[in-house]
Parts: C-alpha cells; structure tokens; sequence
C-alpha cells in the first residue's frame, strides 16, 4: 500500500536540555576572531605591553653601550681594555637581558591566552 505524497512526517522535539548562557557571558577568542572593537582592544593590549617590553629592552642596551665610545675615547691608548670590556664586559649583561626580554614577552602571552580562554 503506497503511502500518500502529501503526507508529511513530523518531527516533534523538545526543549533544549541544557540552558545556554546568553546575559553576561562572552567568549573573548570569538571576539578576536570575529575583529570586534572588544577582540581589537584585546589584541592591542598585548601589542602594546610587547612593545613596552621591547622597549625596556632598548632603553637599557643603549644606557649599557651608549657611553662605551665616551670611554674608549677617554682612554686611547687601551686597546686591549677595549677588547676586554667588548667581549667579555658586554657579552654577559647582554646575555641576561635577552633571556629576560624572552622570558617576559612568554609571560605577557601565556598572561594573554589565559585571558582569552577565561582559564
């Protein structure tokens, strides 16, 4: 006995078993990727402390090598203090600062993506 094309099958459901968060929630990382005014002031906030750490970074190498040409100019007749203060007085202070250049700007993300992903 064929079936009737006009009938339909009904599919009856209902209500959602779990209740969705709709006031006051919001997902940082789909503001992000969506570029919002919210996911670009997150973006930004990061951008800017990266910055500030460069910065920092900067600031000091030039206060720590900036005044080696007054000082060798000073003492022209130590070539070997040259030397000696060019690789092995310079080499370990900058060493340092990169490694807490690194360490930080990991911090500022690892800070960032905690942020995002509401941990």
């Amino acid at each position: 006995m064929p079936q009737d094309p006009t009938e339909r099958r009904v599919v009856v459901t209902g209500p959602p078993r779990r209740a969705r968060r709709t006031s006051g929630y919001y997902r940082p990382r789909t503001e992000i990727d969506e570029q919002t005014t919210l996911g670009h002031t997150y973006v930004r906030s990061l951008m800017r402390i990266q910055l500030r750490t460069g910065l920092v970074v900067f600031a000091v190498l030039v206060l720590l090598i900036g005044p080696l040409p007054l000082v060798f100019a000073a003492a022209p007749d130590a070539r070997r203090l040259e030397w000696a203060v060019l690789g092995f007085g310079l080499y370990p202070p900058m060493v340092l600062l990169a490694r807490w250049y690194v360490r930080r700007a990991e911090r500022n993300e690892r800070d960032f993506v905690r942020l995002v992903e509401d941990r």
